[in-house]
């Protein structure tokens, strides 16, 4: 498969798996962290698919489209290892959806990311929150969901809190 079909297929399972997180957030109150700003389309999505609810956003360069950078209440600079960590009195409240979007591709870096991340996510996400993440993650209070039809397993990994 050339690059840019995966590319092509991982921005559509993205996009599929996003709608319907929605779906399933609309009953949890609370904010939404995106960890990983990029280039700013999911970030965009996700505020035209969650228009209602407060969306926080991590990283730690601004390197998307003008039109997608939020306000400077909801952006928070810095390495997402430390931002994270310390939030909770800015964010106000766990969070009903977490988008992780931090994969690197280099399978080493990756591991030691998602045992900082791990932690952190629990300890941000709301009881009957959701996950999602391009990294698997170690989430003991949380299950794995099954995927729409279509996505590649492996490609994401969709969890939700218990509680």
């Amino acid at each position: 498969m050339s690059r840019l079909d995966s590319f092509i297929r991982r921005l559509t399972a993205q996009k599929i798996l996003l709608e319907d997180v929605a779906e399933r957030v609309k009953s949890v109150e609370g904010p939404v962290l995106e960890l990983g700003l990029g280039n700013g389309r999911t970030y965009d999505h996700i505020r035209e698919i969650l228009d209602d609810r407060e969306i926080f956003v991590f990283d730690r360069d601004l390197a998307c489209h003008p039109s997608c950078i939020p306000d400077g209440d909801h952006m928070i600079f810095g390495e997402i290892r430390d931002t994270l960590a310390f939030c909770g009195p800015r964010i106000g409240e766990p969070a009903a959806f977490i988008h992780c979007d931090l994969g690197s591709g280099d399978p080493t870096t990756d591991l030691a990311t998602s045992s900082w991340l791990s932690p952190l996510v629990d300890q941000h996400t709301k009881p009957g929150g959701y996950v999602l993440s391009g990294l698997a993650l170690d989430l003991g209070n949380f299950d794995e969901l099954p995927k729409p039809q279509g996505i590649r397993p492996g490609r994401y990994h969709l969890y939700k809190k218990r509680g």
